[in-house]
């Protein structure tokens, strides 16, 4: 019975997300403050308390749980770095990010956020609408640098990236990695040693050599795929993550823990052998941002398709796998509407973090007229 040790590293990584949350909570607070938009505060949810109660409590969790799956332990180590850039504990930040960049090799995307936390701090409206509030604020007409000036020095919003904390993680990062590494070689000496067990671990992940039925679509491309095309089909799909980064991280580097979110949301959505462990990762992180998601497009429809996935899949793996009356696109129909369903939510959340930035540049504007 492995599960009373896998539910307590469930209950640890709940308590990390509700301890995010409340940090994400209390800054949001302060910047509605700073921007004086108080009854913007009105009405807020405890995203703490939510988001580790949706990871907790979610039936996907719980599987895993059940399951003795390793998928709580590869969540703990992600919601640990996420947890140490929010807090600017960087030893912390950085042992979680390269534990689970060690454990699933995905995760290593979360380096963005982590550095952009890191450097920038928490979560907070777009820059623009602090210097539109000092500008409006200003009735003497003086220049855009000073409004600038007063921005970072009396509001505290920090517009200036802070190098000194990324440094320390990028040092820190390069110790728990030797020494993770050097574990890794006294523990495998009598196999092969270090370059057998990336071979077989990251090596495994990236040329999708296993190709039993899952949750994802990578199996079962890779199934009907000519070998001739192989190499290049896996440069495209293990590039298609790496794409997003980029522009993602442009446009929404003012809320670094909500890019973190959708970062593990397309890892899930894109990685070579994804779990139900994955989508509970992402699904609790989506609690800590409840207040600013609320008025999401389809949350009905995506919950019931959440739902319907769940219950299909198994009944059409049995269909297919076990009692041999269906085939393997019974199956991968599951797979392909749950990718779909996860395109849908992290497009409609995306796009209504936006528009929520954009209500709060409308509702500055407003103060302004009056």
């Amino acid at each position: 019975m492995e599960y009373p040790h896998i539910f307590f590293t469930d209950l640890i990584t709940a308590m990390l997300i509700r301890a995010t949350g409340r940090r994400l909570l209390v800054k949001g607070c302060q910047n509605m403050q700073l921007l004086n938009l108080e009854n913007a505060d009105q009405g807020k949810l405890d995203t703490g308390d939510l988001a580790s109660l949706v990871f907790l409590w979610n039936p996907l969790t719980i599987i895993t749980c059940v399951g003795s799956s390793t998928s709580p332990i590869d969540n703990l180590m992600v919601v640990l770095a996420i947890y140490g850039a929010c807090s600017r504990i960087v030893p912390l930040a950085a042992f979680g990010w390269v534990m689970a960049t060690h454990l699933s090799l995905y995760p290593a995307i979360l380096i963005v956020p982590v550095i952009l936390l890191l450097g920038y701090g928490l979560d907070a409206p777009p820059p623009k609408l602090f210097l539109l509030k000092n500008s409006n604020a200003d009735e003497s007409g003086t220049s855009k640098h000073v409004n600038e000036h007063k921005v970072t020095s009396q509001t505290g919003i920090a517009q200036l990236f802070s190098w000194k904390p990324i440094i320390y993680f990028v040092l820190w990062a390069s110790i728990w990695s030797c020494y993770v590494l050097f574990l890794s070689v006294i523990t495998l000496k009598g196999f092969n040693g270090l370059s057998e067990m990336l071979r077989k671990t990251h090596g495994f992940i990236l040329t999708v050599e296993d190709l039993s039925p899952n949750i994802g679509l990578l199996w079962y491309f890779f199934a009907e795929v000519f070998d001739f095309f192989r190499s290049f089909f896996l440069i495209v799909f293990h590039l298609n993550i790496l794409f997003m980064i980029l522009p993602l991280a442009i446009r929404l580097n003012h809320r670094p823990c909500f890019l973190a979110f959708v970062f593990m949301a397309l890892a899930s959505m894109l990685k070579s052998y994804p779990s139900v462990g994955d989508s509970a990762l992402y699904l609790g992180l989506l609690g800590l941002f409840a207040n600013e998601l609320a008025e999401m497009h389809f949350p009905f429809f995506l919950f019931c398709g959440y739902v319907g996935v769940s219950l299909l899949s198994p009944v059409m793996h049995n269909l297919w796998i076990w009692r041999g009356t269906g085939n393997a696109n019974f199956y991968f129909a599951t797979g392909l509407g749950y990718a779909c369903l996860q395109t849908v939510l992290i497009v409609e959340s995306v796009s209504t973090m936006l528009n929520h930035d954009r209500k709060l540049r409308k509702q500055l504007s407003h103060h302004k007229i009056q």
